[in-house]
C-alpha cells in the first residue's frame, strides 16, 4: 500500500474548469503508487483566504489522515510565497508533504526540501521589502503632489458615524460608562461626542 494523498485541483473563475488537473493528478498518482483517499476542487482566486477544499486538506493532514498532497503545481496550493512556506511547515510538523507534478516536492526531511524552505523564505522576505518599498515610494510621491496623508486635524469618523447613537443614548438616561461599553468605544470618546454636541448642537 502506498502513501496517502488527497488531490487538490483548484480554477480561479467559474468558466474554467478542475478535470483537467484532477485527470493529470489521478494518474501521476497512479505512476507514484499513491493511494488516493480524496480528490478536492474549487474554484477560488490564488489570493483568497476563503477556499474551504484546503482547508479541508489541512483538516485531514493534522488528523494524520493523509502523507501527501498533489498538486499540478506550487502556485495552486499557496496564496503567496509567504503562505506557501507558512502552510508547508504546517504541514511538515504533520508528517505530510506536497508533491508537485512538475517534480517538486516539499519535505524538511529531505535536503531539497530544506533547500526549497530556504528559498520561499528567502523570496517571501524579497517581497516583503519590494511591498514596503512600493508604499514608501508611494507615499513620497503623494507628498511631493502635495496631498495630505492620514487622518487630518478635525477629523473622526469613527466618533462623527457614532455620534447620533450616543447623543440618543444620553437622551435616554444611559450612563456614559454604559454608551462606552455597549458601542465598544472608550468613555473619552463619548465625553467628547457630548462636548462637541453641546457647543454646536
Amino acid at each position: 500500500m502506498g502513501q496517502r494523498a488527497a488531490i487538490y485541483a483548484r480554477v480561479s473563475t467559474s468558466d474554467q474548469s478542475c478535470e483537467r488537473q484532477v485527470a493529470e493528478l489521478t494518474a501521476f498518482a497512479e505512476r507514484g503508487g499513491f493511494d488516493v483517499i480524496g480528490i478536492f476542487k474549487e474554484t477560488a482566486s490564488g489570493t483568497s483566504s476563503n477556499r474551504s477544499a484546503r482547508n479541508r486538506i489541512i483538516d485531514l493532514a493534522q488528523a494524520r489522515k493523509i502523507d501527501a498532497v498533489l498538486v499540478t503545481e506550487l502556485s495552486r496550493w499557496g496564496r503567496s510565497t509567504q503562505d506557501l512556506l507558512d502552510t508547508f511547515n504546517r504541514l511538515v510538523g504533520w508528517n505530510v508533504s506536497v508533491v508537485a507534478m512538475s517534480g517538486m516536492t516539499f519535505e524538511l526531511a529531505t535536503p531539497h526540501g530544506r533547500m526549497m524552505a530556504t528559498m520561499l523564505a528567502g523570496i517571501a522576505q524579497f517581497e516583503r521589502d519590494l511591498l514596503s518599498e512600493r508604499v514608501k515610494s508611494g507615499l513620497a510621491a503623494a507628498r511631493a503632489r502635495g496631498k495630505k496623508l492620514g487622518r487630518q486635524p478635525g477629523q473622526r469618523p469613527k466618533s462623527d458615524k457614532l455620534a447620533p447613537k450616543v447623543i440618543q443614548a444620553v437622551t435616554d438616561g444611559r450612563s456614559y460608562r454604559w454608551i462606552a461599553r455597549d458601542l465598544g468605544i472608550n468613555k473619552n470618546t463619548v465625553l467628547d461626542i457630548m462636548k462637541r454636541h453641546r457647543k454646536n448642537p
